[in-house]
């Protein structure tokens, strides 16, 4: 990286800290874990308006713009787990089948390494158990 790079990270990563002290000084504190239970799954709506046509340029739907960052953050290993949680949940509500979502995971093996290919995988077995017992 340049410095000019990391001096604008640097710089971003402060406002962002100042914007979370003026909003919430209280969410200076705030622990992540847990935090994908804050926000419940989107409607398939929801997801296209924000994921799929109106917010996005044309060319993927909402689905695969939910695989494509499933394969993101699945790369990104234990440090996205939450996100990863919440992304698995919207690409079934988005219409992912449970095997696309793994064969995504899987493929990301190469690029992020097994050990975070088999949390993320850990992490998505235990979303489609939890979707399977609120269905029943």
């Amino acid at each position: 990286m340049t410095d000019a790079f990391t001096k604008m990270m640097s710089q971003m990563m402060e406002q962002g800290q100042e914007m979370v002290r003026a909003f919430n000084p209280a969410l200076e504190n705030m622990q992540v874990k847990g935090f994908d239970q804050m926000f419940p799954t989107m409607s398939k709506d929801m997801m296209e308006m924000w994921f799929g046509k109106t917010f996005n340029r044309e060319g993927l739907d909402a689905k695969t713009r939910l695989l494509v960052t499933l394969a993101a953050l699945t790369v990104l290993g234990a440090q996205a787990e939450p996100q990863l949680k919440m992304t698995v949940r919207h690409a079934l509500q988005a219409g992912a089948t449970e095997r696309e979502i793994a064969e995504v995971i899987w493929q990301m093996s190469m690029f992020g390494g097994l050990p975070a290919m088999q949390r993320a995988l850990e992490t998505a077995q235990a979303v489609f158990a939890e979707v399977k017992e609120k269905d029943a």
